[in-house]
């Protein structure tokens, strides 16, 4: 009897000591001067008098402290809780500045368990309104990249051709997905890959959302039927030039010895998804080379659809402003200039969106591409004889003097 009793004593303690603690909500949005209510329960009563304090982290990478955040919310104040009694209170935050904070918890009782996995995101805003106007913004880029694909696949159906469609561009563009997509299907999908993630980054969201593994695999399936439109439709002399297969083959060499580096355990599977990042990243510096020097060699954007370069440009330069947006709305600058590369790769496609459409309408407008590209060199000027002198006729922008228009 006496031992059933200890072990009854021995299971209340062991109960009364794996106390844990939750909010009711994991991320919150508080617009400057309003107030947000948040619940803080417990699954069970504290055995002893106990105080909790509330710890705060600037951003996702600050250090923590308990102090107190004037600047961005007004300090909460402990929570003092007495012997044999749960938790259920609520909180009354209220936001001062914009800006993000994680708000967690402290104690120095041993009752309570994973208190450092107890916490919530905040974000601290301006304006409510930007927020709908952000997420609308979202949804038009989303829309607009996604069919951006469509309008060259619709011009080689028509023309039955592809000749003016760079197949250097088709490469590197069919390489950069794939990159893209490993590395999104992987952060979203793959368990081992989504729990080292939290490791490294205990209260940070998982970048990749669900909207980006289905853009990558959609412009994947797209690129596919793009390319597969080079094998059955008229293409000339056209052919993938050395350099860029060399370029092709080396990034994928790289991916297959991290993979062996990675199935030794060397790097982790989070580390080696980076790498695929990383050559989609370098794919996108450069693919648009290609097609732009093949346009200003040609003198016309003849079989570039220029409805491609259009919605590339409008969702390029939405997601910038709606980098821009949520910058204000939350005074967080340093999302912008913190990562230049993110900033640096929209702003260099929109540039050479801007090319585009500078040598569609501008410099080659209404221009006949210089010879057939069978060979990619120009056609010679075709001679007319005639009872007087032999004459140069007016050829694909060469005039009667032979000199390009």
């Amino acid at each position: 009897m006496l031992f059933k009793q200890l072990i009854f004593v021995c299971l209340c303690f062991k109960a009364a000591s794996c106390i844990r603690l939750e909010f009711s909500e994991s991320d919150l949005q508080i617009v400057v001067g309003q107030t947000a209510s948040i619940k803080l329960k417990s699954n069970g009563s504290v055995v002893n008098d106990t105080t909790i304090q509330f710890t705060y982290q600037i951003g996702n990478g600050g250090a923590e402290f308990t102090q107190g955040s004037d600047d961005y919310v007004k300090p909460l104040p402990n929570l003092t809780v007495t012997a044999n009694t749960s938790i259920d209170k609520t909180i009354d935050i209220t936001c001062n500045n914009p800006g993000h904070l994680i708000i967690g918890l402290s104690s120095n009782s041993s009752e309570f368990q994973g208190l450092k996995d107890v916490f919530v995101r905040i974000d601290l805003v301006n304006s409510k309104i930007l927020i709908t106007i952000n997420a609308i913004i979202g949804w038009v880029y989303f829309v607009a990249w996604s069919i951006s694909f469509y309008p060259q696949v619709y011009e080689n159906f028509r023309r039955k051709s592809v000749i003016g469609l760079n197949f250097d561009f088709l490469l590197y563009n069919i390489t950069g997905f794939l990159a893209y997509g490993f590395f999104n299907v992987g952060m979203f999908w793959v368990s081992i890959v989504k729990d080292e993630y939290h490791s490294n980054h205990p209260k940070g969201i998982n970048p990749v959302q669900l909207n980006d593994v289905i853009f990558t695999l959609h412009a994947i399936f797209v690129t596919i039927i793009t390319i597969i439109q080079c094998f059955i439709y008229e293409r000339g002399g056209q052919k993938i030039s050395k350099v860029s297969l060399v370029l092709v083959i080396g990034a994928w060499l790289f991916a297959g010895i991290s993979l062996v580096v990675t199935l030794f355990h060397k790097i982790t599977w989070l580390t080696y998804l980076y790498y695929f990042s990383y050559i989609k990243l370098g794919v996108t510096l450069i693919k648009y080379m290609p097609q732009a020097y093949m346009n200003f060699k040609r003198k016309s954007t003849d079989g570039w659809s220029i409805g491609n370069v259009l919605l590339d440009f409008t969702g390029g330069s939405l997601s910038l402003l709606q980098m821009f947006l949520l910058s204000y709305n939350s005074d967080d600058w340093g999302s912008i200039f913190g990562d230049p590369t993110k900033f640096g790769l929209g702003f260099f496609s929109i540039l050479f969106d801007i090319l585009f459409i500078v040598q569609h309408y501008c410099l080659y407008r209404h221009n006949e591409p210089y010879g057939s590209l069978v060979d990619h060199e120009y056609e010679e000027k075709e001679i007319l004889v005639n009872d007087d002198e032999p004459t140069y006729k007016s050829y694909n922008g060469i005039d009667s003097n032979g000199s390009i228009q």
